[in-house]
């Protein structure tokens, strides 16, 4: 009976094997079914806008080393050396890192060679942005450096995929949000597409509103909020002008709820409870989303019952032991 046992798993191990073997194969794609050959990246004419790009980098003193077709959609690029003092950030990207322009500056200065080529297009006002590149380019002229070498793409669109460009550092929820919101105001002001058609740029919704929260409170904890406003929010099928001001409102709301949730934390210190993890306690206390399941419900009622218990948080019914047991990951 045992060998038949043995047997009998030893043959539903092969078949579990093959079974996701299979299914990996299945999945992965064809090496060299997608985008070009290395030999073709230089083939085909450039459109005019691209021969047009190349003419506007040699009048603003730049050096066009190549101009070739990136192997994966097969989209023109101009790999340049653009002069340092015609490139800037886009202003609607996250705030420098102070740190992390140092620690590059210094790996830079000791390899005495810049290998990461930034990403530019045309600024409207001339020059060039640059969405993914601010440390790269802040650390080249920390050095004195009078050039800086950029993949720079024709299609100025690019520049609000920033989230998705970014290679240089990570980024936490507040960079994201401020990033987001600022995309969102500077769209606004050029195009009537609805929200949810700048997805891909914004890729959350709740980034929105938790960006307008930073610009108000520049140490919120808003990865506190983020797990709850990821279950409430979904894009505005309005154009931007219209759901910014409603994401401004939101704002205030959660900005509100923030301080009531302080005061409940600051409650529990005085009774002596002190832990990284009192405002998490807080809000999941205050979460009526916290055991629901299907559907939430929706923003207001949300937020506003979240608003009601903070404001009636009784710190006098909370001990020590509740609080380690329900411990969660720290504010952000």
């Amino acid at each position: 009976m045992a060998d038949t046992d043995k047997t009998t798993k030893k043959k539903t191990a092969k078949k579990t094997a093959k079974k996701k073997t299979t299914r990996r194969k299945k999945d992965a794609p064809e090496p060299g079914s997608r985008g070009l050959a290395a030999d073709a990246v230089l083939g085909g004419e450039p459109p005019p806008k691209v021969t047009e790009l190349a003419a506007t980098i040699a009048a603003d003193g730049g050096t066009v080393l190549a101009t070739y077709r990136e192997p994966m959609g097969g989209n023109f690029t101009i790999l340049a050396a653009l002069p340092v003092d015609k490139v800037e950030p886009t202003p609607f990207q996250r705030d420098l890192s102070a740190t992390h322009a140092k620690r590059l500056t210094a790996v830079i200065d000791k390899l005495d060679r810049f290998l990461d080529p930034i990403i530019t297009v045309l600024n409207p006002d001339g020059g060039y942005w640059t969405p993914n590149g601010n440390h790269r380019l802040t650390a080249v002229r920390n050095l004195g450096g009078g050039a800086i070498i950029s993949l720079v793409v024709p299609d100025a669109e690019v520049a609000y995929k920033i989230l998705a460009l970014n290679t240089e550092k990570a980024h936490n929820v507040r960079e994201k949000a401020l990033e987001v919101i600022r995309m969102a105001r500077s769209l606004s002001s050029m195009s009537d597409a609805a929200e949810s058609a700048y997805a891909l740029e914004f890729e959350e919704a709740p980034l929105l509103t938790l960006g307008a929260c930073y610009e108000q409170k520049g140490r919120f904890s808003g990865s506190a909020y983020a797990p709850i406003l990821k279950r409430v929010e979904t894009f505005f099928d309005l154009p931007l002008v219209e759901s910014i001001p409603i994401r401004e409102a939101r704002a205030a709301q959660l900005l509100e709820l923030d301080a009531a949730v302080a005061v409940a934390v600051a409650a529990l210190k005085e009774r002596g409870l002190d832990s990284p993890y009192l405002k998490a306690f807080v809000i999941a206390r205050c979460n009526p989303l916290r055991f629901a399941k299907g559907d939430a419900p929706p923003w207001d009622e949300v937020i506003g019952t979240m608003l009601e218990r903070a404001k009636g948080f009784d710190a006098s019914n909370v001990n020590a032991g509740q609080l380690a047991k329900a411990s969660g990951p720290p504010e952000g």
